[in-house]
């Protein structure tokens, strides 16, 4: 399963490489939604391409942005005044008696002061980092579809709710970010060879067994610790990771667009690190044809994930 990954989060790498366009609408429904209590995660490198608008329209999206992050500033503001309150009432506690409970509350107050600092700093970091465009499922980030003969861009959340569905299938099916390739004609059927997309990665993580990294027997684990890997090409080229959509709509609710990354059985080098699935990077010949599919000639689907793009995984653990 690629638990997360790091992705080109910035729609205009996609109107680069392809001649998309950008669905300014459904960008600015999605930043619009949450400016207005949405729960919906966007990287911050997902955030910055509108720093410098270019259009009336990315105007208008900085601004419902801007007013977001002010909000956020705010929010984080009063909750660095409680919890160096809350420091401060410990601390005097401490001075003259030693106590569980304000040993537990200096160190809680103490980590949320961390946490909300560095939260403050990256909202008014203009510098790039790397895991300003890390994905996780839930996180939205842009992905490319073919809509009426054109390569558009459409901000969708990794984790898939399929059309049709109710909205409890995200806690009922927590790991539809992710498409096996043997369930495309089950689960996916409603997509497979209906609604392609594709998602420019950099690089993948995945949660693997400790035991199975370093292949030692479980039993000298005192535990069954799990670590994460970054799995990076070594070629250093983008992988063109082939993703499956949906548009789910229900009376009542916002419409949500989704999508999953398709996986397969892991290359040799990925599964001696201890994972059993991967990410299929199609090979950019045949992204129109992936973005075209044709659901009365699967069989050509299929081949297209078989005459994928083969870059040798190097993997290190995730820092």
């Amino acid at each position: 399963m690629c638990y997360s990954a790091q992705i080109q989060a910035d729609y205009r790498k996609y109107v680069k490489m392809f001649g998309a366009q950008m669905d300014i609408r459904e960008f600015a429904r999605l930043f619009w939604e949450r400016a207005e209590g949405s729960k919906a995660k966007i990287p911050k490198a997902m955030e910055d391409a509108f720093r410098e608008p270019q259009s009336d329209d990315e105007r208008q999206i900085k601004e419902v942005i801007d007013r977001f992050n002010v909000e956020q500033t705010s929010k984080i503001e009063q909750e660095l005044f409680r919890q160096r309150t809350r420091l401060a009432d410990a601390e005097r506690t401490l001075q003259t008696k030693i106590t569980k409970a304000a040993t537990e509350s200096k160190r809680i107050a103490t980590d949320k002061i961390e946490a909300s600092l560095r939260r403050l700093e990256d909202l008014n970091r203009t510098e790039f980092r790397p895991r300003d465009a890390r994905i996780f499922p839930g996180t939205f980030a842009p992905v490319l579809v073919i809509e009426n003969g054109e390569y558009v861009i459409k901000p969708m959340r990794y984790q898939c709710r399929i059309a049709g569905k109710p909205a409890n299938y995200d806690v009922k099916y927590p790991g539809t970010y992710n498409a096996r390739r043997d369930n495309l004609e089950g689960f996916w059927k409603p997509c497979f060879g209906h609604t392609h997309g594709l998602m420019l990665v950099d690089v993948f993580y995945e949660n693997v067994s400790k035991a199975k990294m370093e292949g030692t027997l479980l039993e000298t684990h005192q535990r069954d610790e799990n670590v994460v890997l970054e799995f990076r090409p070594n070629n250093g080229q983008l992988m063109y990771v082939a993703c499956l959509w949906s548009k789910w709509s229900a009376p009542g609710e916002p419409d949500l667009l989704s999508f999953a990354a398709i996986t397969d059985e892991p290359p040799p080098e990925v599964q001696a690190a201890g994972h059993d699935r991967c990410i299929v990077p199609i090979k950019p010949d045949n992204v129109e044809a992936w973005l075209n599919p044709d659901a009365s000639n699967l069989a050509a689907l299929y081949a297209i994930l078989d005459d994928r793009d083969r870059p040798y995984y190097e993997h290190r653990l995730a820092a």
